[in-house]
């Protein structure tokens, strides 16, 4: 493995390609209404989200090569296949979706985290976009199975240290020999001096499907005293709902962490992060967020959940999990709000998510603030249908600061004129107190509009 590369500091071809996303901006400088850019890398004849931000500029996360190439199985011109070389000693953790009918690259991934070697050697994670491999029974999974071969033989690693990931049409077979003819390649480019903020941008730009915008997000911390970086993309637009959100998330850090710890910190902050938005209530066969831990950063290994050296590092990884997923909602298919949804004073925090859910995953309550309507009538239904305790004589519903309902019944200081100005901005929080109790969840969504129909009426076309 070679040592990381230094930080270009000019600005190259892919960036101006992706003109404004790369932007050096990292997390929380974001302007506040970006301009979009004429043309995305996904699929054709979409434009860009109203609500894209810009990618990032992603620094050097040692022990990590990323390189992408044409596999085909898109028939417009774009890269379809990345594929991330790692270094010895790289520890994985993942999280998975709980779809009942699982890809073979989940059902490939969860077997081999999950053994009792799972996740201590991890040296290669190959995605590929343009076919789900899903419903595919035993020639799917023997797909998956070849394509992790074919990689082990050439990164000189054993078959279950390939992790897999794969997004787009579920019941189509993987076609891996797509895969493989193109390895050749992948290895030339891996072994090129490409810079890592461009190395990172074309995998963000690769794993697309129906994304209007590639999403990234980076950051850095301490581990007792040594600096160690975490960076990771992601994808996902529309089938995104909880458990998983509909979508891939592949995240790095050059932290040398044990596998064990990485479960536990992964499986905590995607409660509140990837598990906490929703674009359209439904869950994909194919969701899957891999954490790696490349040790490459000389900071001291972490071999204990409690460690109280991880505290920064946490924070941290809360924070690139959770930009990455509101950066889902942004792209959510046809979406022109951002909505955060609040829910306090729930019997217990289990009530709160299940409350916020519903008020996100509700057609009407989502209609209506697609059309700028601060209808809380339809909040107070979403509420009252999940059967969860609620003292509806102290229900109150908010938009921003103004007061919709208070104490069970329409606020006496109800201004229309002020709640349809504050529903024109791109940003709504709706907040709803219950009254049974003192738990509280958020949850983040988007609006539906006439343009999700469109997008998923001809998805296949």
């Amino acid at each position: 493995m070679k040592p990381p590369k230094p930080k270009s500091t000019g600005r190259s071809s892919l960036e101006k390609a992706f003109d404004p996303f790369t932007s050096a901006l990292k997390r929380g400088a974001r302007p506040a209404d970006p301009t979009p850019t004429p043309a995305a890398p996904g699929k054709p004849g979409l434009d860009i989200s109203p609500l894209a931000v810009p990618f990032p500029t992603m620094g050097t996360v040692g022990g990590v090569e990323i390189a992408t190439a044409r596999a085909g199985f898109y028939k417009h011109q774009r890269d379809d296949l990345v594929v991330f070389r790692f270094a010895r000693g790289t520890s994985c953790a993942g999280v998975f979706t709980r779809h009942k009918i699982g890809s073979a690259p989940v059902d490939w991934c969860r077997r081999h985290l999950d053994s009792d070697e799972g996740g201590k050697d991890v040296r290669a994670l190959v995605v590929n976009a343009g076919c789900a491999n899903a419903f595919t029974g035993k020639p799917g999974a023997d797909a998956a199975r070849r394509t992790a071969s074919e990689v082990a033989k050439r990164f000189g690693c054993r078959q279950r240290d390939v992790m897999l990931a794969s997004t787009g049409v579920i019941g189509v077979t993987l076609d891996d020999r797509k895969i493989a003819t193109r390895l050749g390649e992948v290895e030339t480019r891996l072994d090129a001096d490409t810079p890592a903020a461009d190395q990172w941008t074309a995998a963000a730009a690769g794993i697309m499907t129906t994304d209007t915008f590639p999403k990234g997000s980076y950051a850095e911390c301490k581990i007792d005293g040594h600096t160690v970086r975490i960076a990771g993309i992601a994808k996902g637009s529309g089938m995104i709902a909880p458990d998983m959100a509909t979508m891939l998330a592949f995240i790095v850090t050059d932290a040398d962490i044990h596998p064990n710890v990485l479960r536990a910190m992964l499986g905590l902050h995607v409660r509140t992060t990837f598990n906490s938005v929703t674009v359209d209530g439904d869950t994909s066969t194919n969701d899957t967020c891999l954490l790696f831990a490349t040790g490459a950063s000389g900071a001291p290994r972490i071999g204990r959940v409690g460690d109280r050296r991880l505290k920064e590092f946490s924070r941290a990884l809360d924070g690139v999990m959770l930009d990455l997923a509101h950066q889902l909602v942004r792209d959510g298919e046809g979406a022109t709000k951002f909505v955060k949804v609040t829910v306090d004073g729930a019997a217990s925090p289990a009530s709160a998510r299940k409350l916020a859910k519903s008020i996100a995953d509700s057609p009407l309550v989502k209609t209506a603030i697609a059309g700028e309507d601060a209808n809380w009538g339809r909040i107070v239904m979403a509420v009252g249908k999940t059967e969860e305790p609620v003292d509806r004589d102290r229900l109150a519903v908010r938009f921003g600061p103004h007061v919709a309902a208070i104490d069970g019944a329409p606020s006496p200081t109800y201004d229309e004129a002020k709640m349809s100005a504050y529903m024109k901005n791109a940003e709504i929080d709706i907040t709803v107190e219950v009254g049974a109790g003192r738990a509280s969840a958020t949850v983040w969504t988007c609006d539906l509009t006439k343009r999700y129909i469109e997008i998923n009426g001809d998805y296949r076309s």
